[in-house]
């Protein structure tokens, strides 16, 4: 009787189980833009009360109970839009337009193979108009960025605590390619980003902390990743103007019409020059061209191909990095003599915006290449492959310190360098269902190989004339990682459990170095609503040394180890507004300490710890608001209370302004940036100071022309972009100084822009 209950039981239990499996179906679609016909990521897909995101193909898939049911689709920038389908239509595609910004249409989803940021980045670009490399990088809540000796370096980068020099702590790249420069001659992980037109960006990316499978190598602060356009919803060409003889003409235009992009074919090509003397009484002489071409195409039903080719020429001559002392009650500056100090080029007293050393100059060119291969393998595997090729040279002569060392000479440096980058990206999905359950298996590879050609670090005169070589070598660099990730996401929860191993050989003086880095990383989502998200993050990452100091063994970890974690919140209280929160440590193995921009020295252990907080509201229709404040508590690992500063590393910084679009065409914004004074050498008795600097775009746009004005530093705010410590000697100084030199930031500057679209 007993047998025959149980079996009873069972039997029912399988008809229900198959009644209801039977009550589930299965809708799948791809989400594309109307114009340029390109699939569109992160689109929203709501059904039943249940919401998915789309991916990088603009695919989705959502199990529902009923076979006939209308679909909303809501994207932020685009119309939202409503489709009704049933089981007949097995796969659907679903075309929709750009429209008005709206808020309430921000929907937290689980993100299955997505960035947790993808909600702030999509806001702010599509709110904030940019028209440089600098306002990319600004847009990522906490980064700043200064020039501390012309505009044509790489910029100076700020993020979670780190003074992370030119890059060593942030993983920066484009369309996957590498941005950073390892064993650069003016510090390693240089990431010169001008060669990006930002007319070209799709999307921007970025993370922080070390928690991510398939970013290596200078991830520790985080990582910051930029998507160029598959194709134009219009060409435009711009022309802008302003103060300091600054000039500007930019253009992206569209090769291929309305036919090839129905037939899956784009093709563009984007270019712009750039000059300007800059406030400096020397006048800086700025120049930069940058071209860009990229063709895609779909081959057949399964494969995309993507073709991209750049250019990239700037040369400057830079200001900068001035002792307090060299400017006397903002005017005059006495040598050693108690006399008024003269400068080298001309017959004016050094002031804020005044030159020591005019010999300095700086020149650099970049050339890209990058084939990239997207593969639907059928039955939910997919497959990318990647290669790409980089030419870069590198010419810097640079004197932050005068005389302190020869008195007779100067010290004038130079830093020149030649190198090829060649890399490879691999990467192969496959995607299981189960019902609600889904599960993305990754295994991926990263491959590159940097040869440079003359890396020279050289002592010479103001004249040029060669002293003596403090480095002078080929260098020849290799990383390759592979890197397994899996992705579990059932209901409210998403788990990701991944790891990277990573292989590194340093080559230099005919001496090699090999070492194997292991990464495990580990990500966890749960998602109570469509209105609440908590995360946590932790992970093991990593930044390589120079392979110079690597040969040399100067005391310096070949590839120190990071350690950290994230615990954050996404939250969207009312519909109108939008949160994100974290409260985030991480421990450094070994920190980096880069002297006069050249010399490496190891900096101990560190420790950081601090809290993010970002914030987005629209006010109105027309008007929104954003915040982002960052706190964090930078110190040597081993020191004790109140001590172990850690020199230029940022304590508290905030963004935040007013965006608003009208529909009569006028749109802009105010917005402010403010960094806090922090220590300016490891025992805080001297101060970087502190900046809050104002910046105002307005523009009048119309489908076919565009007419702008920017205004930076809007209320004429005398500050300094940059500050460090230097031990300085000018020009009949009886003995070095140790002090801070700045370099000024930007006075009031307005430029105008006008724009065509065809």
């Amino acid at each position: 009787m007993n047998i025959f209950k149980r079996i009873s039981f069972l039997t029912i239990v399988f008809v229900f189980a198959g009644q209801l499996a039977k009550a589930q179906h299965l809708f799948t679609g791809r989400v594309i833009d109307s114009v340029t016909r390109q699939p569109v990521e992160y689109a929203t897909v709501t059904a039943e009360g249940k919401s998915i995101s789309t991916n990088k193909n603009g695919d989705f898939r959502i199990v529902l109970h009923k076979d006939s049911l209308m679909l909303t689709v809501t994207c932020i920038g685009c119309k939202s839009k409503m489709v009704a389908c049933n089981m007949k239509d097995k796969h659907i595609v679903i075309p929709i337009s750009r429209g008005k910004i709206d808020l309430q249409e921000v929907v937290i989803t689980p993100q299955l193979s997505g960035p947790s940021f993808h909600n702030l980045s999509t806001l702010d670009l599509n709110l904030r108009p940019v028209s440089s490399s600098q306002d990319l990088m600004r847009l990522v809540p906490g980064l700043f960025i200064a020039q501390h000796m012309g505009g044509g370096k790489a910029e100076q980068i700020f993020i979670r605590g780190f003074d992370a020099d030119h890059g060593s702590d942030l993983n920066v790249s484009v369309d996957g390619m590498p941005v950073n420069m390892v064993s650069h001659i003016h510090g390693q992980g240089y990431a010169d980003l001008h060669f990006l037109i930002p007319e070209t960006v799709s999307t921007y990316d970025f993370g922080k902390g070390p928690y991510y499978t398939d970013y290596g190598d200078l991830t520790t602060a985080g990582y910051l990743a930029y998507t160029t356009k598959d194709a134009l919803d219009k060409s435009m060409i711009s022309v802008e103007g302003g103060q300091f003889h600054t000039f500007r003409v930019a253009g992206v235009v569209d090769l291929l019409g309305e036919k090839a992009k129905q037939n899956g074919e784009n093709a563009y090509i984007a270019g712009e020059y750039n000059y300007t003397d800059g406030p400096f009484k020397l006048p800086e002489h700025y120049k930069r061209t940058n071209l860009f071409a990229k063709y895609t195409k779909q081959l057949g039903a399964n494969n995309k191909l993507s073709l991209t080719a750049s250019s990239f020429s700037t040369s400057w001559i830079p200001s900068g990095e001035i002792p307090e002392r060299a400017v006397a009650a903002g005017t005059t500056a006495l040598d050693g003599n108690g006399n008024p100090y003269i400068l080298p080029i001309a017959s004016h007293p050094i002031d804020r915006f005044g030159t020591v050393d005019s010999a300095q100059s700086g020149k650099s060119t970049r050339v890209n290449a990058i084939a990239k291969l997207t593969t639907d393998l059928k039955n939910n595997w997919t497959m990318e492959n990647q290669l790409y090729y980089t030419h870069y040279t590198f010419a810097l002569h640079v004197n932050s310190t005068f005389f302190a060392e020869d008195s007779i000479h100067g010290d004038e440096r130079q830093q020149v360098e030649a190198r090829d980058m060649f890399g490879y990206n691999g990467k192969l999905s496959k995607q299981h269902n189960w019902g609600n359950t889904s599960l993305i298996s990754t295994l991926g590879l990263n491959s590159r190989f940097d040869r440079t050609y003359g890396t020279e670090y050289s002592r010479v005169t103001e004249q040029y004339q060669f002293l003596d070589y403090n480095t002078l070598g080929d260098i020849r660099q290799n990383n390759t990682g592979i890197y397994l990730d899996e992705t579990l996401q059932s209901g409210k929860w998403l788990f990701n459990i991944g790891s990277r191993l990573d292989y590194f050989n340093f080559h230099f003086h005919d001496t090699t170095k090999t070492q194997v880095v292991v990464s495990p990383k580990i990500n966890i989502e749960y998602t109570a609503n469509d209105k609440v998200q908590l995360y946590l993050k932790a992970g093991k990452g990593f930044h390589s040394n120079n392979a110079i100091a690597v040969i040399g063994n100067n005391g310096i970890e070949t590839i120190p180890a990071a350690y950290g974690a994230d615990l954050g919140l996404n939250w969207k209280p009312i519909p109108h507004l939008y949160i994100n929160t974290a409260l985030w440590y991480l421990y450094l193995q070994q920190e980096f300490v880069y002297t006069d921009d050249g010399s490496i020295a190891p900096g101990g252990k560190t420790k950081r710890m601090g809290i993010d907080f970002s914030a987005r509201y629209q006010l109105a229709k027309w008007l929104f608001a954003d915040l982002n404040v960052n706190l964090a508590r930078p110190r040597l690992a081993d020191s004790a209370k109140n001590t172990g500063y850690l020199a230029l590393a940022p304590t508290f910084t905030s963004t935040g302004g007013l965006d608003f679009k009208f529909d009569n065409g006028i749109n802009g914004g105010l917005s402010y940036r403010y960094m806090h004074s922090r220590p300016g050498n490891n025992t805080n008795t001297l101060i970087a100071d502190g900046y809050y600097v104002t910046d105002l775009k307005l523009n009048y746009t119309q489908k076919r022309y565009e007419v702008g004005l920017t205004i930076e530093n809007l209320l004429n705010t005398k500050w300094n972009e940059f500050e460090a410590e230097r031990i300085s000697r000018l020009r009949g100084e009886p003995a070095p100084v140790d002090q801070m030199s700045f370099t000024p930031g930007t006075p009031f500057f307005a430029k105008l822009r006008v724009a065509v679209f065809f």
